[in-house]
């Protein structure tokens, strides 16, 4: 138990680091992060340490299935007072210019009829339509669930992303200073090997070594 304490409280900048992508949403952080946490112990209660498998690359995926199940009960649009009464208001009108016209009026007619704006009551038309959730199930079956999200891809931010982020992260700190320093001028900064040269006062030669020994370190630890 004192094993496993250590392990949840040394992990909590993990939490941490994956509750930032989810940064901008109505909820609170403190609270993404309680979430988080609650994935955070799943995965150390869960994890495996026979399979050879680092417990971030385990761990981060858990937290973030807490933290997504959590965003998906917790997902409900607030709509104004207002908004909701004018909402109200034009679909009556469009039932009366239906019956009238027997045909599909225009939001310009609906304005029109309740004497408001057009751009008004096309804000609180759509306001009031049932939005999709990223975190709605499109496909169920026993009792494991595809979500919309899982449907979207984007390349530049999926998990396997994340999780490669994370393992070069974790690589680059058990550098040397120097190297370090070197592949982040090289690989984030994109200079050339002379111009790091020139930036840190040695050779092209030495560059080039430090570079390689660096690169060859960075592909045992991941």
């Amino acid at each position: 138990m004192k094993a496993r304490e250590k392990l949840i409280y040394g992990n909590f900048k993990l939490v941490l680091s994956v509750i930032q992508r989810f940064t901008g949403r109505r909820e609170l952080m403190d609270d993404l992060f309680q979430v988080g946490c609650i994935g955070l112990v799943k995965a150390v209660d869960n994890f495996n340490t026979d399979l050879g498998v680092k417990f971030s690359t385990y761990a981060v995926p858990m937290i973030i299935g807490e933290i997504r199940r959590y965003l998906r009960d917790n997902n409900a649009i607030r709509v104004s007072r207002s908004v909701r009464d004018l909402a109200y208001r034009a679909l009556s009108a469009r039932e009366e210019l239906i019956k009238e016209k027997q045909t599909e009026p225009k939001v310009e007619e609906i304005a029109v009829r309740i004497g408001e704006k057009r751009e008004a009551v096309l804000h609180a038309m759509e306001a009031i339509v049932e939005p999709i959730s990223l975190y709605d199930p499109v496909y169920s079956e026993n009792g494991d669930s595809i979500y919309v999200m899982d449907q979207i891809c984007d390349p530049s931010s999926g998990d396997d992303m994340w999780l490669e982020d994370i393992a070069l992260k974790d690589a680059m700190k058990k550098l040397g200073e120097r190297e370090r320093a070197i592949i982040n001028l090289r690989f984030y900064k994109n200079k050339t090997q002379m111009e790091i040269a020139e930036e840190i006062g040695i050779s092209q030669a030495q560059v080039s070594r430090l570079e390689k020994g660096a690169l060859e370190q960075m592909r045992k630890q991941i």
